[in-house]
């Protein structure tokens, strides 16, 4: 991914990236996005980067000896340091969806921010909704109080949040409507297809926007949209 086409997906929402894989697929149809309703720490913060992939769980306490959950923890972060950029933190709590332990929060979105990853996708918890780092979104399932007994059970395998599934390496972009992945053949055309979507949209909207929009209007300009779209 080239420069031009990150700050492009950085200045867009998730729904618009959604809509426009399906212009350069030139079909309907896509379906690797998220199901229901997730929470963003930032409304306005948008999270794009490749995958790096972990698992936790927090219920209950770990019943591996405290060094091997140590190491793991420890190979965790090195994972996440020294992951090509642009890269995403994407994590599962298996304790989905009943998930209590908060592992994103003031210390791991500072730490995360500071190995320069971009954010962080999660079906489990977040807290510290005041003190999370600047520029370091988050979009998880839920927010409470608590950290439980979180711990990092699984490094760079598949994972799933929300219905989505994700694998290390995934190019996936994510904001407050949710995630998707970008499928690979699609990345060298999405650029175009998000500016071609963008100039259709402009065919209803740009008549709706103007004085005396009417419905003899609307009808010339949705007919000249139904021959545009995909």
């Amino acid at each position: 991914m080239d420069q031009s086409l990150l700050t492009l997906l950085r200045s867009v929402d998730t729904p618009t990236v959604c809509n426009a894989i399906e212009v350069a697929q030139g079909k309907r149809g896509f379906n690797a996005f998220t199901r229901g309703t997730m929470l963003a720490s930032d409304p306005q913060g948008v999270v794009v980067g490749y995958a790096v992939t972990a698992k936790i769980r927090a219920v209950t306490p770990p019943t591996e000896a405290p060094d091997v959950i140590r190491a793991r923890r420890m190979d965790y972060y090195k994972m996440m340091a020294e992951a090509p950029k642009p890269s995403v933190a994407v994590i599962e709590d298996t304790d989905f969806p009943d998930a209590i332990g908060a592992f994103w929060g003031e210390v791991n979105t500072t730490v995360h921010k500071g190995f320069g990853m971009a954010g962080a996708l999660t079906n489990g918890v977040m807290r510290d909704l005041g003190d999370m780092a600047d520029g370091f979104p988050v979009v998880a399932g839920s927010i409470g109080p608590s950290h439980g007994f979180v711990h990092v059970t699984e490094l760079a395998g598949p994972v799933t949040i929300f219905g989505l599934t994700v694998s290390p390496g995934d190019l996936v972009h994510a904001d407050r409507h949710g995630a998707v992945v970008v499928p690979p053949d699609v990345v060298d055309h999405l650029a175009a297809a998000i500016r071609k979507m963008q100039e259709t949209e402009q065919l209803v909207l740009g008549p709706a926007r103007e004085a005396g929009f009417d419905f003899a209007r609307f009808e010339a300009a949705w007919t000249a949209f139904e021959k545009a779209r995909t």
